[in-house]
């Protein structure tokens, strides 16, 4: 959809929707930006002093900017779907990456061009089938697709527009070459050639087209960095050379056999990384700081195109991530488990004279965003969502803090596809573990996790905030087992609640 194309299809929208049209005029607009696998402790308004994220820090500074805030799934789809469906994962179903959405689902796109928003997407979707045309059919009117994933190129206009732009296209956009003594991460590719710039330039494009029309606008900017693979071009490569960046703790094969069985079976499959070499270590740390960095850099154009469209001052930003990166923490490469790491995200949202700048500490869980974002825009959020606004919260309204944050994952690396392959056996699970399901609940000082007959994880945050201490066999801490278990049933029994009650009954 080109940019007359798209104002045509706006005017025309705008003309069938009347008077709701003429009231969405005065609504917001957003803008969405999303990193990929985006560690709460790696942006430097969150205490990091190493890394470098001017443009994310001045968003931060102009943001509420939460420290609690926790997805609904370790993994990237059953996250970003409870992200733009404001439900759980047991009940949306994308449990697993890359399967498709229950057709009953509604996302926050539909939601949002129902109230006459135009409506943009840029980079990862992570959808089944990872087509623009589906996207295009969830609610989006502009879609500019790239996943990131070599498996989903055939369908990427990234990798069609690299193929004619760069002349280095026979290359894999993730291709390394490293020079002696340097990072052996370093990207093969020009940085204007990389997903990275390319999903800021269309960004920075479908902006311009949608802040040029007469509605309010929805953008969905999503970047695949930093997820690995941890290539990273010029001169971003060397941005950290001769920088020690403090590394997790190594851990040992023993400290692996402590824990559950499913956590272990996902730390210790296929080719396990818990030994890796230290030197090569720092240097992944090196390349991620690096990927922060791109992101930071495209999040800085981003925010300069929204001002010099005059959209600024009636413009809600989001910046988020899917769920963030073990980094070796505990012995993991990448996530799928209720570490910190994986599950603690950073979350900031911004409105000009409206939402209340500032550090906040309340818990959240990211179903709440799109209801937040819907009662921001003066939009109903549809009975079936099961997060809760917190808009309250940013404005200076009424708002009822959450007492604990629930988190659930069926651990796909355990269920998984390809040489990682294993049968599932009805009755016997997978690989030995029955029913990998996962679930979590998490207060402001209690962790815990409950793995379907493996037993559990009980850590106090306070005393031991590395959650290396195991307290679920604690006997004197079995009262507090019994509480946390208690709060669990209540989330599982209630969630669904609206789901199963019949339209009849229910007070209208």
């Amino acid at each position: 959809m080109r940019r007359r194309e798209f104002l045509a299809g706006a005017a025309g929208a705008c003309g069938a929707f009347g008077t709701a049209g003429a009231q969405a005029q005065r609504r917001p607009n957003i803008v969405w930006i999303m990193a990929d696998q985006l560690r709460y402790d790696c942006v430097g308004a969150n205490g990091n002093q190493l890394i470098q994220t001017p443009n994310i820090d001045r968003l931060a500074a102009r943001s509420a900017s939460f420290s609690h805030a926790f997805v609904q799934s370790p993994v990237c789809v059953p996250s970003r779907v409870s992200y733009f469906t404001g439900r759980y994962p047991h009940s949306h179903k994308n449990r697993v990456n890359y399967t498709p959405l229950d057709e009953r689902e509604v996302l926050i796109q539909r939601m949002l061009r129902d109230a006459g928003y135009r409506t943009g997407s840029v980079g990862k979707l992570h959808y089944f089938p990872p087509t623009a045309e589906h996207a295009r059919a969830t609610g989006f009117d502009a879609v500019r697709l790239d996943d990131g994933i070599s498996a989903t190129d055939p369908y990427s206009d990234y990798v069609k527009w690299r193929n004619a732009h760069d002349p280095k296209a026979k290359l894999h956009y993730q291709a390394t070459e490293a020079k002696p003594g340097g990072n052996p991460f370093r990207g093969a590719i020009e940085y204007q050639y990389t997903p990275t710039a390319w999903v800021g330039s269309e960004s920075r494009a479908v902006l311009r087209e949608l802040a040029g029309g007469a509605q309010p606008f929805f953008l969905f900017s999503s970047f695949f960095k930093p997820h690995s693979p941890y290539t990273v071009p010029e001169p971003y490569d060397a941005m950290f050379d001769g920088v020690e960046i403090p590394l997790p703790r190594q851990v040992t094969l023993a400290d692996i056999e402590k824990l559950p069985l499913p956590v272990r079976t996902q730390i210790l499959r296929g080719r396990a990384q818990y030994g890796m070499d230290r030197r090569r270590l720092q240097w992944i740390y090196r390349s991620y700081y690096a990927s922060v960095k791109m992101i930071d850099d495209e999040v800085g154009r981003l925010l300069e195109t929204l001002r010099e469209t005059g959209q600024e001052e009636n413009t809600i930003v989001v910046f988020s991530t899917d769920h963030g990166d073990q980094l070796l923490a505990h012995g993991l490469e990448g996530k799928n488990v209720f570490f910190e790491e994986s599950v603690r995200v950073p979350f900031m949202i911004a409105q000009p004279g409206r939402v209340k700048a500032g550090r906040r500490d309340e818990l959240i869980e990211m179903v709440d965003v799109l209801p937040t974002l819907l009662d921001l825009g003066g939009v109903a959020a549809p009975e079936r969502v099961q997060g809760r606004s917190f808009a309250g919260l940013l404005t200076g309204g009424a708002y009822e803090p959450r007492e604990f944050v629930f988190a659930e994952n069926v651990i796909p690396e355990v269920i998984t596809n390809r040489s990682l392959d294993l049968p599932f056996e009805r009755g016997k699970g997978v690989g030995g573990v029955r029913h990998p399901d996962a679930k979590m609940i998490r207060t402001r000082r209690w962790k815990y996790n409950h793995y379907t007959g493996h037993g559990g994880e009980l850590y106090d945050l306070e005393a031991d905030p590395g959650e290396e201490r195991n307290l679920i066999a604690d006997a004197g801490q079995a009262g507090r087992v019994r509480e946390m278990r208690e709060r669990l049933l209540d989330v599982m029994i209630t969630a669904d609640e609206v789901d199963q009650i019949a339209p009849r009954w229910r007070l209208q």
